[in-house]
């Protein structure tokens, strides 16, 4: 009767478990998953003018090119001698291109990424380069792993510093589309923001005792806050400083989330540990779970979408999920 009773309590709690991490499946998944021959974790990825030509980057001075779209990848090898690098962050206006990595290192190419040359930066540069946007012909904006945020009009000749005093070692830093920073402290305990004219960054504690995993702006200009045990949270785009109610696409999990992107301003994916990808196609209010990638065996760390039909998640060990539009119904 015993081992009758520990049976029935085992087989509960099971299913407990089950229905409480029980979220519903996306019926077909848009997203193939792509495995090149490399080792590296996966950081950036960026297109030319030309949307069939991009550019992937990552650590272990990993470079990756493709001129079909992203169907197929062939992998660069730099000159950069016996140091060891880890590229962060690739961008391109036109044929204009921009990498940086640790330790700080700064590419720049002129023709599409066919040559790179690379810009000696100041030993006096406070943390290393961790992200870059192209702007314009000539114009790239520079940010630090500590907070340092530069801009260059010359091609990266000379750089003005845009803000006085650094945030600190940064977990994640995340850049608006009109230039606006938020960057997510080292240990997770808080947040700070920056934006354009302003001198210093200004912090912000967490939400709550949940150490933060990443911030971003989202697709009206509100933030967007990620936590660990895979808790999400939202602001409102006229209200940055108020949080919404705490959200988990999938609760009672033991993995977390790692990045969120938006597709169009009412479809989010989210992305985590162990090849967990979800999705809401109505502004975070339901989810469901993309399980015919469930099985990669990696864990998805970045989201990138270049527009609504061409995105691609980055992970580690090679893995590369790209984004296929769904057949529209004949």
């Amino acid at each position: 009767m015993r081992k009758l009773k520990q049976f029935v309590i085992v087989l509960a709690v099971a299913f407990f478990c089950f229905s409480c991490s029980s979220v519903p499946s996306l019926s077909n998944s848009p997203w193939q998953i792509l495995t090149l021959d490399t080792d590296s974790t996966f950081a950036d990825i960026a297109f030319t003018d030309d949307l069939q030509h991009g550019w992937l980057v990552g650590t272990k001075s990993t470079l990756f090119e493709t001129s079909d779209g992203g169907n197929s990848w062939q992998q660069k090898v730099l000159n950069l001698g016996d140091e060891k690098v880890s590229f962060s962050a690739v961008s391109f206006h036109d044929q204009e291109g921009w990498i940086v990595g640790k330790p700080s290192i700064l590419l720049h190419s002129e023709d599409g990424g066919s040559s790179w040359s690379r810009i000696s930066l100041s030993e006096k540069l406070p943390g290393s380069p961790y992200g870059i946007i192209a702007l314009n012909d000539k114009t790239a904006e520079m940010v630090t792993d500590l907070g340092a945020i530069y801009r260059t009009k010359d091609g990266g000749k000379t750089w003005q510093a845009l803000v006085e005093g650094a945030v600190g070692v940064a977990r994640t830093i995340v850049r608006s589309h009109d230039g606006k920073y938020v960057a997510v402290s080292a240990r997770g305990n808080f947040y700070s923001t920056w934006e354009p004219g302003s001198t210093e960054w200004q912090p912000h504690n967490r939400l709550s005792s949940r150490r933060l995993q990443k911030v971003g702006y989202g697709e009206k200009g509100e933030l967007w806050a990620l936590a660990r045990g895979g808790q999400l949270q939202f602001t409102s785009p006229n209200d940055l400083d108020t949080w919404e109610d705490k959200v988990f696409p999938e609760f009672s999990t033991s993995w977390g989330l790692l990045d969120l992107n938006y597709r169009t301003p009412e479809e989010i994916w989210v992305a985590g540990g162990s090849g967990n990808l979800l999705v809401s196609h109505d502004n975070g209010q339901s989810w469901q779970k993309d399980r015919a990638v469930e099985s990669v065996p990696s864990n998805l760390y970045r989201i990138v979408f270049i527009n609504s039909d061409k995105g691609f998640v980055l992970g580690q060990d090679g893995v590369l999920l790209k984004y296929n539009p769904p057949s529209e119904p004949a």
